[in-house]
């Protein structure tokens, strides 16, 4: 882990190093051993999907050794493995290597018996990379659809909704492909609630969404679908075709394990700043709405908390986690995280006792290389950033002026990591 800055020496140096440790709460290699089992006898085939699934691959092979299977994940965050077959394809919105590949998993799962075992490695991100769209439904229709979804501005509970009514693996379908041969998830959560079924929509856990659900909210958040989509819902989704509800008899043999979560994550942070003499208050850890409006009421509460600090006092750190949204108006480069950067500081207009950091544990905010975004009281304002703000376009207005955090991949994914550094008055 980094080194950490004094608080009022380096803010900024302060707020990365606590992000660089929520991150180093969820690495793979310092959780999936303590949940892995004795490797079973007879044969194991690993599969996965997400943006932390190649890691996860990478620490259950540092146990087991070398393994048979396919996991796929982002292209960049591959990693080396002796046995398991690591494959990159797109996110957020699928690509023909993940349909390829998709197809490929479902092969090597056909045929298993009840003395085999699956090892389902499970993350963040998995929704766009298995891709394997039911009938009636092309791979164009599916990148329509998700592209559709990531504009709108619904909440990822909703997204995942829609998303498992068109698909041949999500809603416990993939996990249904593996019966009868007992089945290990061990998933990374990246969702509010770490509910495992909308966790990369449950491609390995029973569902009870519905088509009719579906299109509720296609039609309350104005989602653009293929016409074709709406043929599948009119026909009862995947549903119609093959639902995987929780109590299906080809789960009975399978086990669920969260092994990082945000609220992990969000703890070794504040521990850090408990220790470098800040006061620490959570906000929560499973946030979710309009970046720009959650943003905007953290601000008021950052400053309201100033204004009730006597000199001398410590300083206080604000930490929440959760999932923004962004309602995509402009045609700007941005992502939520750094959407609610460059909302707060036009909020907070240079208050000269807060700091902030947004950032993705993921490395990506949005669908860019870049983790999200700091301010602090020389941040730059006017009129350009409320301009950058009508275009959703904080990345570009972000790494104009120097405020960008770049990660690079960070081989996992708790989801959103945000902190208010609050001073006393001087």
């Amino acid at each position: 882990m980094q080194p950490v800055s004094q608080p009022s020496q380096d803010p900024r140096g302060f707020l990365e190093a606590l992000f660089a440790a929520a991150v180093a709460r969820a690495d793979p290699m310092q959780v999936i051993a303590a949940q892995l089992p004795p490797r079973p006898e007879g044969r194991l085939v690993v599969i996965g999907a997400g943006k932390a699934s190649a890691r996860m691959a990478e620490a259950v092979e540092a146990v087991y050794g070398p393994c048979e299977g396919l996991v796929l994940t982002r292209y960049g965050y591959a990693r080396p493995c002796e046995g398991i077959e690591i494959v990159e394809a797109a996110h957020p919105v699928p690509d023909r290597a993940g349909l390829e590949a998709t197809t490929r998993l479902l092969d090597l799962l056909s045929g298993l018996g009840p003395e085999d075992h699956v090892l389902a490695l499970i993350s963040g991100g998995g929704s766009a990379l298995l891709c394997a769209p039911v009938e009636g439904l092309t791979l164009e229709d599916k990148q329509a659809v998700n592209a559709a979804l990531l504009a709108s501005g619904a909440p990822i509970s909703a997204m995942n909704v829609v998303r498992k009514q068109f698909s041949r693996v999500k809603g416990g379908r993939l996990g249904a492909a593996c019966a009868p041969a007992r089945l290990l998830n061990l998933i990374i959560s990246d969702v509010p609630g770490d509910d495992p079924s909308e966790i990369a929509s449950g491609p390995t856990v029973g569902d009870t969404s519905t088509p009719e659900q579906a299109l509720e909210i296609i039609e309350r958040w104005s989602i653009d679908v293929p016409e074709a989509a709406r043929a599948v819902l009119a026909r009862g989704g995947a549903n119609g075709a093959d639902r995987v509800a929780p109590n299906d008899p080809r789960l009975a043999r399978s086990e669920t394990r969260i092994v990082a979560a945000p609220a992990q994550s969000l703890e070794a942070a504040a521990e850090i700043a408990r220790a470098m003499g800040c006061e620490v208050r959570m906000l929560g850890d499973a946030l979710e709405g309009e970046a720009r409006e959650l943003a905007v009421a953290q601000a008021i509460t950052a400053r309201e908390i100033a204004d009730g600090l006597a000199p001398g006092a410590a300083p206080v750190l604000l930490l929440s986690g959760g999932e923004c949204t962004v309602t995509r108006r402009g045609k700007g480069r941005g992502g939520p995280n750094a959407e609610f950067v460059l909302a707060a500081a036009i909020e907070l207009n240079g208050d000269p006792r807060i700091h902030l950091l947004a950032c993705d544990t993921d490395g990506v905010d949005g669908a860019d290389e870049v983790a999200g975004a700091y301010a602090g009281p020389s941040t730059s304002l006017g009129e350009q950033a409320e301009q950058a703000l009508r275009d959703n376009d904080a990345h570009g207005y972000f790494g104009r002026i120097g405020g960008q955090v770049v990660t690079g991949p960070t081989l996992t994914n708790v989801n959103d990591f945000r902190a208010f550094l609050v001073f006393p008055p001087a």
